[in-house]
């Protein structure tokens, strides 16, 4: 059986070993495509190959031949995956499994933080408690981002800003009333902080900008928590904490587990999505909703959950015997030499 793997984080490397090293031997063929020939993840692929830099309509159709030059069984997608969803029957059409969830509207959705965090307080308003929502505004020009900016300060909130769309930390950054100083600039390097002045003077440079999130920021832990959903349940739930450094824990937190679980109810993502949350005086309030692995999935599968293999079968309409995952785990990760091979070109 043939899956592949189009532009994806580095840490794919890992769900391909996941894949293969599946409990039931199953054998599978990789194939991995990416737009930067020496993505590391393309290393660890059976067959690797460019991809060409298109977006859109035209990415999709480079998809779609793809599939049927290489006789793809399972699609792995992130690049493009709303606009994949959208296009389902055209992969369903050449016996192409695709694994994304295939409600475009509910990807939309969770692609965009302001939308979310909306539904969710629409959703609280109706009497259904599921997560708290920080406190945010959204802004598309400075006047705006002045006065989010003087609200949250009132609230006594530390201020942050980040795009509505966007992955990871891209675009994040804590605002300071205060400029650097030298000692900070000589021996604490470059941070997320900045100073609100020059926030101020990049957002001048023109009248409108994209949409943008300024909100309170959250300083207590992270929990990324990782769910894997099929046949209207779900199977697992992983709470990931994200402590110092490169240190990570999974905690078998149940008010983060029950959360998850409503949170499921109403927006149902099967296979694998992701729930991102910081705490903030004890109360765990939402970061992002994500219908995709995460990038420290593999961190949660120590818990004996093979998430990305059980994904498949799910997939497959194949039925999952689960194992009770195992908590109370700290780990972390070294780097690894690897030697790089030649990549085909734009296939």
């Amino acid at each position: 059986m043939k899956i592949w793997f189009n532009r994806w984080f580095t840490t794919v490397y890992h769900y391909i070993n996941m894949i293969r090293n599946n409990p039931e031997n199953r054998k599978f063929i990789i194939y991995g495509t990416h737009s930067y020939k020496d993505a590391l993840y393309l290393q660890n692929c059976d067959f690797a190959f460019s991809e060409p830099e298109v977006d859109g309509e035209e990415y999709i159709q480079f998809c779609l031949d793809f599939c049927k030059k290489h006789g793809i069984d399972i699609f792995v997608p992130r690049k493009e995956n709303v606009l994949i969803s959208k296009n389902l029957r055209e992969f369903e059409k050449i016996g192409v499994k695709v694994l994304v969830c295939p409600d475009p509207e509910l990807m939309e959705l969770m692609d965009n933080k302001a939308w979310m965090y909306q539904s969710i307080l629409e959703k609280q308003s109706a009497g259904k408690s599921l997560v708290p929502i920080p406190d945010y505004k959204v802004v598309n020009n400075l006047s705006q981002f002045d006065e989010a900016y003087q609200w949250l300060k009132r609230k006594g909130h530390q201020v942050c800003i980040k795009p509505v769309i966007g992955e990871g930390a891209s675009g994040f950054r804590i605002l300071k009333d205060e400029i650097d100083h030298i000692e900070q600039l000589m021996n604490q390097g470059t941070s997320y902080k900045v100073p609100v002045k020059y926030i101020r003077e990049i957002l001048s440079q023109q009248g409108s900008f994209p949409d943008m999130l300024v909100m309170e920021y959250l300083d207590g832990p992270e929990y990324s928590i990782d769910c894997l959903a099929g046949n209207g349940s779900l199977h697992a739930v992983i709470p990931r904490m994200k402590g110092e450094g490169r240190i990570r824990e999974l905690i078998e937190d149940q008010d983060l587990i029950k959360m998850s679980e409503d949170i499921y109810k109403e927006y149902p993502v099967p296979f694998i999505f992701n729930i991102q949350v910081k705490f903030h005086d004890g109360v765990p309030k939402l970061l992002e909703l994500n219908p995709r692995m995460s990038g420290g999935l593999h961190i949660s599968c120590l818990s004996g959950v093979n998430f990305p293999y059980l994904a498949i079968k799910l997939l497959l309409n194949e039925k999952i015997e689960m194992i009770k995952p195992s908590f109370g785990i700290r780990a972390s990760h070294l780097e690894q030499e690897i030697i790089m091979n030649e990549i085909s070109k734009s296939s």
